[in-house]
């Protein structure tokens, strides 16, 4: 029996529910464009379409396990209780965010909730998580470093470089590459073609003698099989691995303010407008993590149609709630900045 198959009905249910109001909030963020323009500043990136990465590897962590995501960084302090409506919040740049409106979108941070940063640059979220992983190695803290990140980091050099330590010293940092198709506006086979050898991107694992893995990424359970065995490994001793999850971003790189909205062509889905493959989307949002791990749960008889709805239900009210109380939070005092200031 795998872990997977070993899972509770009640821990099956709860990864649903969490991949449902990862969802709903990227969905609620992104009409807050239309819906209330003006509100939001500078880019969003949403995380729709990695659900099932996301849940499926946070559901192997210790209670006391860092999580240390690029700027794409919504869903993950979801899954570990940072409250919606104070997520919401920050990205709108309110005071009562959980950064008193000063991190936005881009750089999320709970550390109480073991959530201590994101960086709004490529890549640079594998160094911070790598020197997580010394600190928790020198500490003899027990805590693994679960670091995420996009395929287009993986041509930085910080890529490179943070992997090479971790693999020397052993560190306890799970790498997870959310390969979400596109750098960006590059297609991933443009990557490969012009600016990034290498597929499947886990082989580059090869070169630090640890372990690297594919697997499929809108498949939840999938995800949590492979990323357990390396959180078990680096819980163990030894050393960090690298998983490599493969789906598809459901929205565009990033969703940027413009007075008035600008409609497109595609209002379901503007990724179909700014990739110009409507193709590529249908045969991708056919594999839907959400969609898949609901059929799966309503098939095995872990849930019904009506009990899903009900979370459904409950989850699009807790994110209306969410907006409301953001919406309604004031914004920071200018001067309070200068008390958010590292040097």
């Amino acid at each position: 029996m795998t872990k997977a198959e070993a899972l509770s009905s009640e821990r099956l249910i709860w990864m649903y529910a969490q991949m449902v109001r990862i969802r709903e909030f990227e969905e609620r963020v992104k009409r807050t464009f239309t819906e209330h323009p003006g509100v939001m500043r500078g880019h969003a990136h949403l995380g729709d379409g990695a659900e099932g990465a996301i849940v499926g590897a946070l559901a192997t962590r210790a209670e006391h396990d860092l999580v240390m995501p690029s700027y794409r960084c919504h869903g993950y302090p979801l899954v570990l209780g940072t409250p919606a409506r104070n997520l919401m919040a920050e990205i709108y740049g309110r005071k009562d965010g959980v950064c008193g409106g000063f991190g936005g979108s881009m750089h999320l941070a709970d550390p109480a909730r073991h959530f201590p940063c994101t960086s709004g640059i490529i890549a640079q979220s594998i160094a911070h998580a790598t020197g997580a992983g010394l600190t928790a190695q020198v500490k003899k803290t027990g805590q693994v470093v679960y670091c995420f990140f996009g395929d287009g980091a993986t041509k930085q050099g910080g890529f490179y470089e943070s992997l090479n330590l971790a693999a020397i010293w052993k560190l306890p940092v799970v790498y997870v590459l959310e390969n979400n198709q596109y750098q960006a506006y590059t297609h991933v086979s443009l990557e490969d073609a012009n600016e990034m050898a290498g597929d499947p991107l886990s082989q580059k694992a090869q070169a630090f003698s640890i372990p690297g893995e594919t697997v499929d990424g809108t498949h939840v359970l999938e995800v949590f099989e492979a990323v357990g065995q390396a959180a078990n490994r680096a819980r163990d001793g030894k050393g960090p691995s690298l998983v490599e999850a493969k789906f598809y971003r459901l929205s565009a790189h990033g969703n940027a303010i413009t007075v008035p909205p600008v409609p497109t062509q595609f209002p379901e889905h503007e990724a179909v407008e700014v990739y110009g493959n409507k193709a590529e989307y249908a045969e991708w949002k056919s594999k839907d993590p959400i969609v898949k791990f609901r059929a799966r749960l309503v098939g095995n008889g872990t849930l019904t149609d009506a009990a899903a709805k009900q979370i459904e239900d409950r989850v699009a009210t807790e994110m209306e709630e969410a907006v409301q109380f953001a919406l309604a939070s004031p914004l920071p005092a200018p001067e309070e900045a200068v008390k958010h200031v590292c040097a």
